[in-house]
């Protein structure tokens, strides 16, 4: 796998839902007299997030000829009370968020972030070859680890799939899940947790962070005909660890545009975005292993992300606590 391939393929995991702020103002690139604030959220390596949009930036720029002016956002929280204020016309958001957004009538989804050629992704549960778990109804009693408790790939999915196999996952992510202990963490930390710790029996996390460690014989054909992790490296990486289960797949994280935004700049905008190619996004004073996660932007609508309420619904989560 390159070291672009490497890089964390966002999965749409959110931050604790509380109030956080935003950092000041980054400048505009400069475009047309139309002016929109475009959020971002910190990037969860350390390359400079700023760095890395200002080529969707002057890309959106031309072709929607409006001028575009950005804001970090400390999380994704921050990012829908942005919105809520009309502090913000567009962002990069979590499913989550925008799932609470289109009920709320507050932002809408103007189209679904691509990963080479994969607008969808999968959550893996997996175990280590040693620690007697076939199963995950064999978890009962173990020890699980997780992502951030909210993550989509790395907290929701993985609950779900225990709760559809027969464990009682209590107030989990919120609280404490009854049949097994849950430790959150990162997807990494998750993985390296499950490799490095006796009682810990098994991981949830995005397919990015596990993939390379699974056999390709493990995998349903589900997931070798549409991830994007599927490209020759799976089961190339050591330690090698066993395949629990993996999701359905997962719609990727959407970009987000203010509901109320004037509806023909709105429609210009998602216009240009969903017409956005690899090219437009290559930063060439960044590394490879820099660029931005995503080579494309698909249309979408808030409706793709069904699966995801569903699976929020299942758990018990109420947005916006």
């Amino acid at each position: 796998m390159s070291s672009r391939r490497n890089f964390l393929k966002k999965t749409g995991a959110v931050g604790a839902l509380g109030m956080a702020g935003l950092s000041g103002c980054i400048g505009s690139i400069g475009g047309g007299s139309d002016t929109v604030t475009f959020l971002l959220t910190p990037s969860e390596s350390d390359v400079d997030i700023k760095q890395q949009y200002q080529p969707l930036f002057a890309y959106l720029e031309s072709e929607a000829e409006v001028t575009v002016e950005s804001e970090v956002a400390a999380d994704y929280a921050a990012v829908y009370q942005a919105f809520k204020s009309g502090q913000a016309d567009l962002a990069d958001s979590s499913p989550t968020i925008a799932i609470q957004g289109g009920n709320e009538g507050v932002t809408e989804v103007m189209g679904i972030r691509v990963a080479y050629g994969a607008a969808k992704y999968f959550s893996l549960m997996t175990t280590t070859p040693d620690s007697g778990i076939e199963e995950l109804a064999d978890l009962e009693g173990e020890t699980v680890a997780f992502a951030d408790r909210l993550s989509t790939s790395g907290s929701l999915f993985p609950l779900y799939m225990l709760k559809q196999a027969g464990l009682d996952t209590g107030n989990a992510p919120d609280g404490d899940p009854v049949d097994f202990t849950g430790q959150w963490s990162d997807h990494s930390t998750a993985r390296e947790t499950l490799v490095n710790r006796d009682e810990v029996m098994a991981a949830g996390t995005g397919a990015f962070s596990v993939a390379p460690h699974v056999p390709k014989d493990q995998f349903p054909q589900q997931f070798l005909d549409v991830s994007a992790e599927n490209d020759g490296d799976l089961g190339t990486a050591d330690p090698q660890l066993n395949l629990l289960a993996a999701s359905d797949p997962i719609p990727r994280a959407p970009i987000i545009v203010r509901s109320e935004l004037e509806s023909e700049m709105k429609s210009s905008l998602t216009d240009a975005l969903t017409s956005v190619t690899q090219d437009d996004l290559i930063n060439e004073d960044l590394g490879e292993d820099q660029q931005l996660w995503f080579t494309g932007v698909e249309p979408g609508t808030v409706d793709d992300y069904e699966p995801i309420k569903n699976v929020i619904d299942e758990l018990g989560i109420s947005l916006g606590q």
